[in-house]
């Protein structure tokens, strides 16, 4: 039972990991519409596409009586509140595997989706559908978010509803490991928003941002960029951090109950009645780690949480330019940013949404500072030397972004470009 603030620390040095053996994850989320309505899959045609694929291996996990989930191996499909659905992969190697990874469930979603006749949507915010026009679906838990997330944040039932993010998961070394990355990774959020953007319509018209969903999580309950995460933070400074942070919800048993009322630091002190004034476990720490909506976070490895869900083409590029930087190279972009101010760090992190590449950090725009990052990061790739069957290393991954900074055009220009022409709903799904 965790009790005290060293049992917290305690838990996220248990997720240190030997620097020879430092893993990837990635989670990607995707919209369903139906290819004839153009309105997004309701929690019936859920089950019929979890049903599907079935016959791939795929194993479905209930709560209660209802299916919310599937598993095989060591991957996860997950429903969010409005059908969304989300890969969470396994820990793998490189980005070669990565990839491998997303080509196959490609192959097994598509193959399912033709026959119920629906459609992906890969965007970061839902670029068709009013709010009241998502359906919902019964996980417990996104009951109790429903009604307490709108109280924090003018913008959380959009985010809950109609976002899709990509999330790359990262190991740490030792503590002052994770200080390292956790710096670096928080301070070019700005970067990530600008050249991750991919969510510029919104209900059928050009929302004048490059990234709406960006807009949205920064007025989201329990989200942002806190900002001493742009300072030197240690697990205890995290630690620090969530205790005094606010329970979303309480499991009572099989119940999901509102914890709006109680900060995690009452869960450690037996004070929560409806929880018969017991302490916390592992799992009970976990939840309230995954509960807290920040643009990074750290569990027993770190989340990076900034970038629009990205079509199956460039659905590498974000976890090698990370990669390369994280794990190839994080001296050389740490001395990068060395010198940055958190202030105008802040400033570009609001910024970025709407401005995109022309965002001002430091008295140069983000199409500079994402030239100079891609540098480093492919330096990284081609240090970690990782060769697939081809003889190509990691480095080939990062063409999508290399495209993206010499034309200086995101996938959220050439969104509004193709669509603004003709309005074509078309344009909107994946090929």
């Amino acid at each position: 039972m965790i009790n005290n603030k060293e049992k917290i620390i305690k838990y996220f040095e248990s997720g240190i990991k030997n620097s020879d053996n430092l893993k990837i994850g990635v989670e990607h989320e995707k919209f369903i519409f139906d290819r004839k309505t153009n309105k997004r899959i309701n929690y019936n045609d859920v089950k019929k596409m979890f049903e599907g694929l079935y016959e791939f291996g795929w194993k479905p996990v209930y709560e209660k009586e209802n299916i919310i989930a599937l598993n095989k191996a060591n991957k996860n499909i997950t429903l969010e509140p409005g059908n969304q659905i989300e890969l969470a992969g396994e820990k793998l190697n490189n980005i070669h595997e990565i990839c491998g990874e997303a080509n196959s469930y490609l192959f097994e979603l598509k193959h399912v989706l033709e026959k119920l006749d629906l459609k992906i949507v890969s965007a970061g915010f839902d670029p068709i559908s009013l709010i009241s026009e998502v359906p919902n679906n019964p996980k417990q838990r996104y009951e109790v978010m429903t009604k307490d997330m709108p109280l924090g944040g003018t913008h959380s039932l959009d985010m809950m509803y109609r976002t899709c993010g990509t999330q790359l998961n990262i190991d740490y070394s030792s503590e002052k490991d994770f200080t390292k990355k956790f710096k670096l990774v928080n301070s070019i959020i700005p970067i990530s928003i600008a050249l991750f953007a991919n969510s510029s319509i919104v209900e059928k018209n050009n929302s004048s941002y490059q990234s709406f969903r960006s807009k949205v999580w920064q007025k989201t309950s329990r989200a942002g960029l806190p900002e001493f995460f742009l300072e030197n933070v240690d697990f205890e400074k995290y630690s620090d951090f969530i205790i005094n942070y606010s329970l979303l919800f309480l499991q009572k048993e099989e119940e999901y109950i509102s914890g709006k009322n109680y900060l995690f630091s009452d869960f450690m002190h037996g004070k929560i009645n409806e929880l018969n004034n017991k302490l916390p476990s592992d799992d009970n720490l976990g939840t309230h780690l995954g509960t807290i909506f920040t643009e990074n976070r750290l569990k027993k490895y770190i989340e990076l949480r900034s970038m629009d869900a990205c079509g199956w083409s460039c659905l590498c590029a974000g976890p090698a330019f990370y990669v390369g930087l994280l794990y190839g190279n994080l001296e050389e972009a740490l001395e990068l940013i060395s010198n940055w101010n958190k202030n105008e760090i802040i400033t570009a992190y609001r910024n970025a949404p709407k401005l995109g590449l022309k965002t001002q950090l430091m008295g140069k725009d983000i199409l500079y500072w994402s030239s100079q990052l891609l540098n480093i990061s492919k330096k990284g790739l081609e240090k970690r030397d990782v060769i697939n069957k081809k003889n190509e290393n990691e480095t080939k991954y990062l063409s999508h972004l290399e495209k993206i900074v010499n034309n200086k055009e995101t996938v959220a220009d050439n969104m509004i470009n193709k669509f603004t022409k003709d309005k074509n709903l078309d344009e909107l799904y994946d090929k």
